[in-house]
């Protein structure tokens, strides 16, 4: 039997909700989750929970306009048969009885022994909200007319009536006369307006509005609450692609991904961005931070986002305890698993978090430039908006991937139909949705990998499976070229890549990678405690090709000028065995703010702390290195600084198996409720005394029966509690709760009421 098919129609909504099976409430609540928290008592108050405007107006958000138009059409009709609901609807009878079936299940329609009956509310929350429905919300008349003497009358109208009638049809259902109204007879009507006042087509509101009841407007349209079909869904603009081609794309983006945030929270280990007075990072660190990933801003705004969600990137405190941005304790482990591991971890979190990276670098609407990773950007909407956008690309057929130009516009439009109630900003989501999982490899040449969706049903396990045999194969070499630079002919292993990264400077990406040897790149080695020896040695490893004479001419050459500067405290000074160099040094016309002072050929002394010394020093071209008091040189690694990891949230599995553990406590605390409330005699009694109360429930106890006890909670809430006593001492009843499923004690002095249970019929 379906569910718009009952022998017995219930009189009351509680009641419905009564005679319905526990997997269907089941199924109510979890489409409904505000109405489970917190658990009602029972179905009388899980109606009139339902029925209150809030939770109407979260429950019509989650409908599609067709479904929103067959509410409409109910509302309109305001108590009709299925059939003649279904047949107000323009779409064919399956799609409209479907759509019926689903609002019956989350409780906006209900069977009354009269008909189909919206729940109370629905129609002031259409009004209130962006309805698809018909054009313009409308009820009928106190009176309606019989169709057949509607269209007589529209007929009898002046074509100039009949095009002003159609108009406000179309238009919302209201309108203006544009003067004060005047109520005459057909006969004597001046203008069209009047014409339809007279003929009772439009009625008369306050001021100079009038209204276009309801069922004109069905005969105007045939018996239809609108004029074009409700159950067209936009189509995606799709092309073929061959399907081998979306899997390497889709895992090219995402080693790539994966790479990048690495290189970023390495490079920010090392040299932490400050972080704003008012939370986020800074523009010119953004700048800085796409400039070295040879990306735009906002693909680098979407990186480092992304490395926030995933618990890699947090804020903490430098050595002087100034707040910056740091890698959390969370990364040295992520780096530690496969690609694919790190991958999954990634975009998991991606699909699940409120975190706007597409407003990166726009302006609000005070003027103001959003930052990334700034603590207000986000959105309750953007997970549903990925879910939806995804779930589009999981329904195309194998081998059809987006159109060029015209595919992400049409997968707006679709989202649309499903969710017509959502604000404007819903859109801009859903086309950020399809361009970030483009960014981030959940797709590729506009399709859903196989791993894609994976990621998108929770399966983990399944997504690394699936990516694992597309990513490219790292490479364990380079091939150095006489102009100072190397040629990676694939992704690099992780450790070698980053130790390539700090000898030399990538110069562009793609498919292989070029990067070049510099002075400034051989002494960032040589600071982090490199030595020339080390420096040949690991080019020599790692080259499939003889190491030029260039390259090694360029290494001697650093190292010979490297450390010649040696920086104290003199303040602090300057010494080297070359007095040109100091020389230079002094009369350097940017070195001027130092406090440079010569006492010595070989010796400056500086007003200036040698933390600050050190790296003014090396942007005037010069490579000193640190003199401890020994007189011996100290070059070492500087220390990788690392934060704790916020407290991560539950797990989609977990989140989702809490959820459903909710749901089946809050059915099982329902039905309890309504046995408690069917236990009630029909007329009131007095309550039971004390000593009575103590005896029913030692003969409950005694017999292992069930009762219903009245309680006085702290609150001096009463309510009825079905319960199974297990043993009553010191004051306090303990027994099994039905409604908490759990052993509960009950102080017994607020136990008002003791009855049996009534067997279940």
């Amino acid at each position: 039997m379906s569910s718009t098919e009952q022998a017995a129609p219930p009189r009351t909504l509680a009641d419905q909700l009564r005679g319905w099976p526990d997997e269907r409430l089941a199924r109510l609540l979890a489409e409904r989750p505000d109405l489970a928290t917190p658990a009602p008592h029972d179905s009388a108050q899980l109606a009139s929970r339902a029925a209150t405007r809030s939770s109407v107006i979260r429950a019509l958000d989650s409908l599609t306009r067709l479904e929103l138009s067959v509410l409409d059409a109910l509302v309109v009709a305001g108590q009709t048969t299925s059939d003649r609901l279904v047949s107000m609807v323009n779409a064919e009878e399956a799609a409209a009885g479907a759509a019926l079936d689903r609002l019956l299940d989350l409780a906006l329609v209900w069977e009354s022994p009269g008909g189909l009956r919206p729940l109370s509310g629905v129609a002031d929350a259409l009004r209130g909200g962006e309805s698809a429905g018909v054009s313009g919300l409308r009820p009928m008349s106190p009176e309606p007319a019989d169709p057949a003497t509607l269209a007589e009358r529209i007929e009898a109208l002046s074509p100039a009536a009949r095009a002003l009638l159609a108009h406000v049809d179309d238009h919302g259902g209201e309108g203006t006369t544009g003067s004060a109204r005047r109520t005459v007879s057909a006969a004597d009507a001046a203008t069209p307006a009047e014409e339809l006042i007279a003929h009772r087509l439009l009625l008369p509101r306050d001021g100079t509005t009038v209204v276009l009841p309801g069922e004109v407007g069905l005969a105007l349209r045939g018996g239809r609450t609108t004029r074009t079909p409700r159950d067209e869904v936009p189509e995606v603009a799709t092309t073929e692609r061959d399907v081998a081609l979306v899997e390497r794309s889709a895992a090219g983006a995402a080693f790539e991904a994966v790479r990048r945030v690495e290189l970023v929270l390495d490079h920010w280990g090392l040299e932490p961005p400050g972080v704003l007075r008012g939370g986020g990072l800074a523009v010119r660190d953004l700048k800085a931070t796409a400039r070295d990933l040879q990306v735009t801003e906002p693909e680098a705004g979407l990186l480092v986002e992304l490395a926030a969600i995933a618990g890699l990137l947090t804020e903490g405190t430098d050595e002087d305890g100034d707040a910056v941005w740091l890698p959390t304790d969370a990364f040295d482990a992520w780096s530690a698993g496969s690609v694919a591991e790190r991958w999954t971890a990634l975009v998991s979190a991606w699909l699940e978090t409120t975190r706007i990276a597409s407003l990166i670098g726009t302006r609000d609407s005070g003027g103001r430039t959003w930052n990334a990773l700034a603590p207000d950007l986000a959105s309750v909407l953007a997970p549903e908006a990925r879910r939806l956008a995804l779930e589009e690309l999981a329904a195309l057929p194998a081998g059809a991937a987006l159109a060029t130009g015209t595919g992400v516009p049409s997968v707006v439009q679709r989202v649309a139909w499903r969710r017509p109630r959502r604000p404007p900003v819903h859109r801009e989501l859903v086309a950020a949705a399809v361009d970030e999982a483009a960014a981030l490899g959940l797709t590729g040449a506009g399709a859903l990998s196989e791993a894609g969706r994976a990621v998108l049903t929770g399966d983990h396990d399944a997504a690394v499976a699936a990516i694992t045999p597309h990513l490219p194969h790292p490479v364990d070499h380079v091939l150095v070229q006489a102009d100072l630079t190397a040629v990676a002919p694939g992704p690099l292993e992780a450790d070698l890549a980053r130790t390539l990264h700090l000898v030399a400077d990538v110069e562009s990406r793609g498919g292989a990678t070029v990067y070049r040897f510099t002075p400034g790149s051989v002494r960032r080695a040589f600071d982090a405690g490199w030595t020339a020896v080390e420096v040949h040695e690991f080019v020599a490893s790692v080259s499939r090709t003889p190491v030029p004479q260039p390259l090694t001419y360029l290494v001697d050459d650093v190292s010979r000028t490297f450390g010649t500067v040696r920086v104290g405290q003199a303040e602090s000074f300057l010494r080297a065995d070359d007095e040109g160099a100091l020389t230079e040094l002094l009369h350097h016309p940017q070195a001027a703010s130092l406090g440079l002072r010569r006492i010595a050929p070989t010796v400056l002394v500086s007003t200036t702390p040698v933390d600050v010394l050190l790296p003014r020093l090396r942007d005037l071209g010069a490579a000193p290195v640190v003199e401890a008091p020994d007189g011996t040189v100290r070059v070492a690694r500087r220390d990788l600084l690392r934060a704790r990891r916020p407290r991560a949230g539950r797990s989609r599995g977990a989140a989702m198996a809490r959820a459903q553990a909710g749901v089946a406590a809050v059915v099982s605390a329902i039905r309890s409720g309504d046995r408690a409330t069917a236990s009630r005699p029909a007329t009131p009694t007095a309550g039971t005394t004390p000593s009575s109360a103590l005896a029913a429930l030692r003969e409950a106890i005694e017999a292992g029966s069930t009762v219903v006890i009245g309680y006085v909670d702290n609150h001096g809430t009463r309510s009825d509690r079905v319960v199974d006593p297990v043993r009553l001492e010191g004051g306090s009843l303990t027994a099994h709760d039905h409604r908490a499923d759990d052993l509960r004690a009950f102080a017994v002095h607020r136990i008002t009421s003791v009855a049996p249970l009534p067997a279940r019929p």
